[in-house]
């Protein structure tokens, strides 16, 4: 018997599909991802998402500051309080650490009976019905209908340094970071020169003393209208023809300095920073697919209907990330996961295959 419904990823797009689809009863299985695979490590894939990468998360709606720690130990198994029983972990004060907050969701989609596999999809045929899907260990599973929940992966830079200090003074968003105390009144980089860049460095404009953007070449690739922004702000100096060779910081103070290289001889400048925000695209999780799925200009997975959380193949749904470009915050990425899973109950129950 094939599955009613699959759900790939394990992300907030992920674990919300799997509560409402558990909730009306379609038994749904999520497939999270194989936590032993160093190539998820690499690639910021492995289990719970994106935002078990990250530290303090102030901007979910429900979470206010406070210490989380006592609900926690009524809500989640032991298996799933590895984070915050740490002793070098404080407590957060102004929201909900990441680790947790996913912990929470896996453990509210687990509660409603989603069942849950640590394996990674390698192929998927969609062009016959059921949809059969090929797992890393050789296994294959069928299902009714399928929730694309993969999510996208923040482009950085790749140096040894900044993968140290990612979560402690590096980040990938600024919407999602910026407002944290340790940004606060402290001078800040970001490296781009792409809309994403300038509009990045203009938000951090309001907690930032300063913000320098690193920017590559001479010119900058926005927008007309965002790079005369960034240009104009007097908060934003713009470092150009430069490029970071090393992100420097403390083991406790986390990031306190970049050292840039200029491309056309200048001296080298170390700049006191206590952020480095990367604004180099992301890219979103979609070399499973192989193509059998209609794809944006940016690679995302395409939404054929205003609306809807439909894809170019009847009765596969895409959530979160993996398919939204322009948001990609935590709490879009869990009302699109709400929305795939009534779409797929929705498309079961039209073909009266519920």
């Amino acid at each position: 018997m094939p599955e009613k419904v699959i759900i790939i990823g394990s992300g907030p797009a992920a674990w919300t599909a799997a509560i409402y689809a558990a909730r009306a009863e379609l038994k749904p299985l999520v497939l999270q991802g194989n936590p032993d695979d160093d190539r998820n490590r690499q690639n910021g894939t492995l289990p719970l998402g994106q935002l078990a990468l990250t530290t303090e998360v102030e901007n979910f709606p429900s979470w206010p500051t406070g210490d989380t720690r006592q609900y926690l130990k009524t809500s989640l198994q032991p298996e799933d309080m590895p984070y915050w029983v740490e002793k070098d972990k404080p407590a957060p004060t102004h929201g909900i650490n990441g680790p947790e907050l996913m912990a929470l969701m896996r453990q509210q989609a687990k509660n409603f009976g989603t069942r849950i596999e640590s394996k990674d999809v390698v192929e998927v045929d969609l062009q016959k019905h059921p949809f059969t899907l090929t797992l890393h260990d050789g296994t294959t599973l069928e299902t009714l209908t399928l929730i694309i929940a993969t999510g996208a992966r923040a482009n950085y830079l790749g140096l040894p340094s900044e993968d140290k200090y990612k979560n402690y003074g590096v980040s990938a968003c600024a919407v999602c970071d910026g407002a944290l105390p340790r940004f606060r009144n402290k001078p800040l980089a970001v490296v781009g020169a792409g809309d994403s860049a300038s509009e990045e460095a203009n938000f951090l404009t309001k907690f930032g003393s300063k913000v320098y953007m690193i920017v590559r070449r001479g010119e900058m690739r926005a927008s007309k209208i965002m790079a005369e922004r960034a240009k104009n702000n007097p908060k934003i100096e713009i470092k150009w023809n430069s490029v970071v060779e090393e992100v420097l910081g403390e083991e406790k103070a986390g990031v306190t300095g970049i050292r840039i290289k200029n491309l056309l001889g200048g001296p080298d400048e170390t700049l006191a920073v206590t952020g480095m925000f990367c604004a180099i695209g992301h890219t979103p999780n979609v070399g499973f697919l192989d193509g059998q799925v209609k794809l944006n200009e940016g690679g995302y997975v395409l939404w054929t209907t205003v609306s809807r959380t439909y894809t170019s193949v009847d009765g596969v749904f895409a959530a979160g990330d993996v398919a939204d470009d322009y948001y990609r915050q935590a709490v879009s990425a869990a009302g699109t996961g709400c929305m795939a899973a009534l779409d797929a109950e929705r498309w079961l129950g039209h073909h009266n295959l519920l």
